[in-house]
């Protein structure tokens, strides 16, 4: 990547990790690039990397780079386009009584509280089981993100907000938002609570007529990541430029 890719003439600087544990395949060994976290540019930088089929994980902009694999494929939503199938209706009316707030990517109690509750019981001895203030800041919000908490809560009658149930960190960028990660009540698995988060997430991007919602990367047959292809259509990243997915 060169000078013509970037906000002004200066060189970016992407650099090779080294090999380390694929998070997705225990068996296999992963590799990324990384846009260079140091670079004063990269509040400005980050959207453009987005396009190019980047990711954000606290300061850290990456993309999978595997040497033999490409199984990881950056994709995201045209939210002017979607619209939701017979199952993801079901899970709107199911959580008709949910309302969904906006608030500052700044961590409370109660945050960290129901993220804690989550990775125990999605994540146990995955190393992230023991997260506490200081990991959840590093994660999630980073110190230049472009971030937002879209936190979904019961709606109450009375006053001040109903139970938590789900956040979802959302990076806020020029004509799109980018889905980073999401974590919810793990006692209330037949809600729904991940979907209706993207659900909710597609109609903040169409309110904001913002082009698309990033989510990440998709892996084919894997049980945490295939979910993505039921929201459609879909675009996908090939290394070089963004088409339609099959």
């Amino acid at each position: 990547m060169g000078a013509n890719n970037t906000p002004d003439q200066d060189e970016l600087r992407v650099f090779h990790t080294g090999d380390h544990a694929c998070g997705y395949w225990p068996t296999r060994i992963a590799r990324d690039l990384v846009l260079d976290p140091r670079d004063p540019r990269m509040p400005n930088l980050y959207p453009l990397a987005l396009g190019w089929g980047f990711r954000r994980s606290g300061d850290i902009v990456y993309r999978p780079h595997c040497q033999g694999c490409r199984a990881c494929v950056a994709v995201r939503i045209p939210v002017s386009q979607f619209v939701p199938n017979r199952s993801q209706r079901r899970c709107l009316a199911r959580n008709a009584s949910v309302e969904a707030r906006i608030v500052p990517a700044e961590r409370t109690e109660e945050q960290l509280a129901l993220y804690q509750r989550y990775l125990r019981a999605r994540h146990r001895g995955g190393g992230m089981d023991e997260h506490g203030g200081i990991e959840f800041d590093q994660f999630l919000i980073g110190s230049w993100s472009h971030g937002r908490f879209m936190e979904l809560r019961e709606r109450t009658e009375g006053k001040g907000p109903g139970r938590l149930l789900s956040v979802a960190i959302t990076d806020v960028v020029e004509n799109a938002l980018s889905a980073v990660y999401t974590f919810f009540d793990p006692d209330l698995a037949d809600r729904g609570l991940g979907t209706l988060s993207l659900l909710r997430q597609i109609q903040w991007a169409q309110r904001d007529n913002r082009a698309h919602l990033y989510l990440g990367y998709w892996i084919e047959s894997h049980d945490k990541m295939d979910y993505k292809r039921r929201f459609r259509p879909l675009e996908a990243f090939d290394g070089r430029a963004w088409h339609p997915m099959d």
